[in-house]
C-alpha cells in the first residue's frame, strides 16, 4: 500500500481554509482574484528561476500553500450569482415584477405548498440570472410542474423567512448557501407555463424518473414500496411519507434512503461482474473503466447529483481507474482528491451535512474498523461476514456520532440491529431493484417480481417501524455545541494515533481534548443558570414562556399533549439546555423581576387597573381602541404575537408608529426576550 501523499492533503487543507475565510469573512472579490493572480505568477516566475532547487525552498512551499488558499477563496467567489452584473437583485425587486423562470430542482412538498427551485430567465423583460424559491399552493394548479418548465408570472418577490423563534433552524442561511435568495408564492391566477420542452440533462433525467416512475404504477407498485424505490434507486426522497421517514431516522437506517457510497459501491460491484467479458478484448481494459465511469456519473445525474452522491461517485470513478491501470491506490488519497475535485468544482458543498457526513463515515470506516475487527476474528464465515457488517457499521457510526449530534441533537441507541440486518440485503435490494426498474423500460415485468419485490420493500418498512418503536434506545434532545463537536473528534483521531503509534504527543493532545470537553460542559452549565420571559412566535396561538436555570414553564392555549414536541419548544429545550418542561395556562398579568407585563387578549378588558405595566402583549386579535390604551397606560413597549388578525397587526403599528413607541411584532421580528 502506498504511503500517504501529503502534499496533496495539505494543498486540500488549503482549499478549504480558503472557502472557509471566503464565506465568513466576505472578502472583496475583485482583491481575492487579484492576489491571487499575483501569487500564481510569482510562483511560476519562482519554479522558472529555482527548478531543481524547488524541493530545498521553503518560500516556494509556502507561496503554493498561499495560491491554493487564493484559489479556494476565488472558486467559492465565483460561484456567488449575485456578484454577476445580471443578477435580479441588482434591479427594483420592491414593486410587483414580471419574471420568466426555468424549474431547476423539485423539493420536498409542506402541508400548503408545492415547492421548487426555478432559475431566473428574464426579470422585469430583461436578460437576468439566479435562482429563486418558488411555493406552488395546493389545488391551485391541477398538474405539478417538471424539471425545464418554463413560466411566466407577474408577481412580487418575498424575502425568504429568517428564524422567528429561538435557536430554530435557519432556512434562509441554508438557502443562501444553495445562492437563493428570494421567493414567489403562485397559484393558478398568476401563473403561466410557456413551455414544457426539455433543454438541459437535469431536465431529460426528470423525464426518465418520471418514466420510469409511469412504468412501474402500471406494473403494479403502490405508492409505499414506490417511495421507497425513489429514494433507494433513483435518489429521489420527496415522496416518502412523514412517518416511514421519522421511522428510518429514529432506528439509525436513514443512510440508505440517501444514495451515498454504500449504494455506489454496490453498483459498481455490480457492473464490474456485468462487463468483466470485456477484459478479453484487446482494449477491454481501457474501455470497462470508460463504461463504468460513464455509467456511475449517469446514475449521478438521474439521482439529482447530490453532495454525497457526487462525492462517491468521484471516489469510485478514481478507484475504478486507478484499479484498470494497474496503480496501487490508497483510500485517504483517494478521499482526498475527491474532496478536492468535488470542492474545486462546487466550494459550497463543504456546509452541506450530507456532504461532511458521508466523508466523515468513510474516514470513520477506513481508519476505526481495522481496529475493531482485530479485536475478535471469528474462524467460521458464518459469523465472521455478521461481525465485519458489526464492525463497519459501528465504526461509521463512531465517525459521524459527534457532527449527527451537533446537527440533529439525537443518537439512535439500535442503529447496530437494525443495519446488522439492512445492509445485507442492500446489495440484493439494488440489484434485483434496477433489474425492474430496466425490465419495467422495456415493457416486461411479470406479475410475480412485481409482488416479490413489493413485499421485500414492505418487509424492510416493517422491520425498520418495528426498531424504531423502542423510543427508550432513541436519546433525543440532546444539546450539542460545534466546540464539543469539534472536540469530540479531536479525541477520536488522537485514540486512534494512540492505539497505531502509542505516541506520548498524542496522548496529550488526547488527555487536553478531554478537560477541553469538560470544561466546556461546565460552561456550559454555568451560563444556564439564568431566567428569560420569552413571548414565542406561534402562528393563532399564544405561548410564553418562563426559563428558570434549566427549568421552562409554558403558558399556552394549545393542546397540553403537543407542547413538548412543539418545534419552537424543542428547539429552545435543545439551544439552552433545558432539563424539564412544565405546562401552565395563560394569565393576564405577568410579573418577571421588577416587570410587569399586561397581557390584553380578545375580551379586551384593560380599564380599571391600579399599575402601570412596562409591557403590553397583544393577543387573540383584541377590539380596542390602541391610542386610549397606551395613554392611559403608558406602556414602554406593545408586542403582539401570532395569534392576532394581520389587519390588525397592520393598524396596531401604525398606531406605535404615531406615538413614538416601539412595537415588536412576532410574525415579523421574532420571539420577544426578556432577561
Amino acid at each position: 500500500m502506498k504511503l500517504l501523499n501529503f502534499t496533496i492533503i495539505k494543498l486540500t487543507i488549503c482549499l478549504v481554509i480558503g472557502i472557509l475565510l471566503s464565506h465568513y469573512l466576505k472578502v472583496n472579490f475583485h482583491v481575492v482574484l487579484h492576489v491571487t493572480i499575483g501569487t500564481v505568477s510569482l510562483l511560476g516566475i519562482y519554479w522558472l528561476v529555482l527548478k531543481s532547487k524547488i524541493n530545498r525552498s521553503p518560500l516556494f512551499g509556502i507561496l503554493a500553500y498561499c495560491c491554493m488558499v487564493g484559489i479556494g477563496m476565488t472558486a467559492y467567489n465565483i460561484q456567488q450569482e449575485k456578484l454577476r452584473a445580471l443578477h435580479y437583485t441588482h434591479q427594483n425587486t420592491i414593486n410587483a415584477n414580471t419574471i420568466v423562470v426555468q424549474i431547476k430542482e423539485r423539493l420536498k412538498p409542506n402541508a400548503y405548498n408545492d415547492k421548487y427551485i426555478a432559475t431566473v430567465k428574464s426579470f422585469n423583460d430583461q436578460k437576468a440570472v439566479g435562482d429563486l424559491l418558488i411555493n406552488v399552493r395546493h389545488d391551485s394548479i391541477s398538474k405539478a410542474f417538471n424539471i425545464d418548465d418554463i413560466l411566466f408570472t407577474s408577481t412580487t418577490l418575498h424575502p425568504i423567512q429568517k428564524p422567528l423563534n429561538p435557536y430554530q433552524f435557519d432556512y434562509s442561511q441554508y438557502l443562501e448557501l444553495q445562492q437563493v435568495h428570494h421567493q414567489l408564492y403562485l397559484s393558478s391566477s398568476n401563473v403561466l407555463k410557456l413551455s414544457d420542452s426539455k433543454s438541459t440533462i437535469y431536465g431529460y433525467a426528470d423525464a426518465l424518473r418520471l418514466k420510469i416512475n409511469s412504468k412501474l404504477i402500471d406494473a403494479g407498485f403502490k405508492d409505499e414500496a414506490l417511495s421507497i424505490m425513489n429514494a433507494l434507486l433513483l435518489g429521489q426522497r420527496q415522496t416518502i411519507n412523514k412517518a416511514t421517514y421519522s421511522n428510518y431516522v429514529n432506528s439509525g437506517t436513514i443512510h440508505i434512503l440517501a444514495v451515498s457510497g454504500l449504494h455506489v459501491g454496490i453498483i459498481l460491484w455490480i457492473l464490474n461482474l456485468i462487463f468483466s467479458p470485456l477484459l478479453y478484448l484487446k482494449y477491454g481494459h481501457f474501455i470497462r473503466p470508460l463504461i463504468l465511469v460513464s455509467i456511475l456519473w449517469s446514475f449521478a445525474v438521474i439521482a439529482g447529483l447530490s453532495p454525497s452522491v457526487t462525492r462517491a461517485v468521484t471516489m469510485f470513478s478514481i478507484i475504478s481507474i486507478a484499479m484498470h491501470l494497474k496503480r496501487r491506490t490508497n483510500i485517504y488519497n483517494t478521499l482526498v482528491i475527491s474532496a478536492f475535485i468535488i470542492l474545486l468544482v462546487k466550494p459550497t458543498f463543504l456546509f452541506a451535512v450530507g456532504f461532511q457526513m458521508s466523508y466523515i463515515a468513510v474516514l470513520g470506516i477506513v481508519s476505526i474498523q481495522p481496529i475493531i475487527y482485530k479485536l475478535w476474528k471469528p474462524k467460521y464465515w458464518l459469523i465472521d461476514k455478521p461481525w465485519q457488517i458489526f464492525t463497519v457499521t459501528l465504526a461509521a457510526q463512531a465517525g459521524v456520532a459527534p457532527i449527527s449530534l451537533f446537527y440533529f441533537h439525537q443518537f439512535p441507541g439500535l442503529f447496530f440491529i437494525s443495519n446488522l440486518v439492512v445492509i445485507p440485503f442492500l446489495g440484493l435490494i439494488l440489484g434485483l431493484g434496477l433489474l425492474i426498474i430496466a425490465l419495467a423500460l422495456i415493457g416486461f415485468l411479470p406479475k410475480p417480481i412485481v409482488t416479490i419485490y413489493s413485499f421485500i420493500i414492505d418487509s424492510l418498512n416493517a422491520f425498520i417501524a418495528l426498531v424504531a418503536q423502542f423510543e427508550n434506545f432513541l436519546f433525543k434532545d440532546i444539546t450539542f455545541t460545534l466546540l464539543q463537536m469539534i472536540f469530540s473528534f479531536v479525541i477520536l483521531v488522537a485514540l486512534i494515533q494512540v492505539y497505531k503509534w502509542r505516541s506520548f504527543k498524542w496522548t496529550v493532545i488526547c488527555l487536553i481534548a478531554i478537560m477541553g470537553l469538560q470544561g466546556i460542559y461546565f460552561y456550559k452549565k454555568y451560563k444556564t443558570q439564568h431566567t428569560a420571559f420569552i413571548i414565542f412566535n406561534k402562528s393563532r396561538y399564544t405561548m410564553i414562556g418562563l426559563k428558570e436555570n434549566q427549568k421552562l414553564t409554558v403558558s399556552h392555549n394549545i393542546d397540553t399533549s403537543e407542547i413538548t414536541s412543539e418545534y419552537a419548544i424543542t428547539n429552545y429545550k435543545i439551544g439552552a439546555s433545558i432539563k424539564s418542561i412544565t405546562s401552565d395556562t395563560l394569565q393576564s398579568v405577568y410579573h418577571y423581576n421588577d416587570k410587569i407585563i399586561l397581557a390584553i387578549d380578545s375580551l379586551a378588558v384593560y380599564k380599571g387597573i391600579s399599575f402601570q405595566p412596562h409591557y403590553i402583549l397583544l393577543r387573540n386579535s383584541p377590539r380596542l381602541n390602541l391610542n386610549r390604551v397606551i395613554d392611559s397606560l403608558k406602556p414602554k413597549q406593545i408586542i403582539a404575537d401570532a395569534s392576532n388578525y394581520k389587519s390588525y397587526l397592520k393598524r396596531w403599528k401604525a398606531t406605535c408608529e404615531h406615538k413614538k413607541i416601539p412595537f415588536h411584532q412576532t410574525n415579523e421580528k421574532g420571539a420577544y426576550i426578556i432577561k
